[in-house]
């Protein structure tokens, strides 16, 4: 299922940055900077393998029930960590983007607020998916029941 970005095969591949704000720059010069940079990717590779992305800021929550390391109350990443999250045909034509001339100095601008340098990994999708309407949710609760 591809449910998490519309028209993403799930032959393609997902890239990850993590980005920590030096203590100099705000959240906002993050949201600025990548807004830029993510519009030119849109712009001009749109059509040469990107299909989408977003990019999510640590709120600081910390979910006691999923985690297992402890039970902290907040993350020290809270407003100046930030994943840039990026979905493509293929690594090579993420690669190639990466080349583009119109890219690089966005790029060179982003990786000015990083105290973390950067490190993109790409990851190949296992899974995705929407949640279920309420009818489907109910219809899927009493096969369970059913088969329990």
């Amino acid at each position: 299922m591809t449910g998490l970005i519309d028209g993403f095969d799930s032959s393609g591949i997902v890239t990850v940055n993590r980005v920590i704000l030096k203590p100099a720059y705000t959240v906002d010069d993050l949201e600025e900077r990548v807004a830029v940079l993510c519009e030119n990717v849109k712009t001009y590779h749109s059509e040469t393998g990107f299909v989408g992305g977003f990019v999510c800021l640590n709120s600081g929550r910390i979910s006691n029930e999923g985690s297992t390391i402890g039970q902290p109350v907040e993350s020290d990443g809270k407003g100046r960590e930030a994943l840039i999250v990026t979905f493509w045909n293929s690594f090579e034509q993420h690669e190639q983007s990466h080349r583009s001339p119109t890219f690089q100095p966005l790029f060179q601008q982003v990786l000015e607020l990083c105290e973390n340098g950067n490190e993109e990994i790409a990851y190949s999708m296992l899974w995705s998916g929407k949640a279920y309407s309420k009818e489907e949710a109910k219809l899927a609760q009493a096969a369970k029941a059913k088969a329990a």
